[in-house]
């Protein structure tokens, strides 16, 4: 049971080192600022930020971090939240589109085409609220 205990305590200390996400700011385009405080302070090449800084990306701007792991990211423009939201990987919304196909776009159908509309008045319902 002591090793048990032992092995978790050592379990939990290189977790929260290991997600402790310390980031060194490699590079600054436009407007990019960090909350102090009170006050959005502009952040500098060079800089060391933890996980939990929040920081604002302005229109054009973006930021180039480097994570304690060596991992680079790069915040894009019109970003707000904790470096450690912005840079968890996974789907984010929002982004810019760099790449569209509207090759299907400009085909041509051939044969009958159909299409589907409703209207409010037939949605099923619409007696009941007639009746309050």
């Amino acid at each position: 049971m002591r090793n048990l205990l032992v092995f978790a305590i050592i379990f939990c200390v290189v977790t929260a080192v290991a997600f402790a996400s310390d980031f060194t700011v490699q590079t600054v385009n436009g407007t990019v600022e960090r909350v102090a405080g009170n006050q959005k302070v502009a952040v500098k090449a060079g800089e060391a930020l933890s996980g939990d800084t929040v920081i604002h990306t302005g229109a054009g701007a973006s930021v180039v971090l480097r994570a304690a792991n060596g991992r680079t990211i790069t915040v894009p423009a019109a970003q707000n939240g904790t470096i450690a939201d912005l840079t968890r990987p996974g789907v984010r919304i929002g982004g810019n589109v760099s790449q569209t196909n509207t090759d299907a776009v400009n085909r041509v159908a051939t044969g009958g085409s159909s299409t589907a509309s409703a209207r409010a008045s037939d949605a099923a319902g619409d007696d009941d609220i007639a009746a309050e």
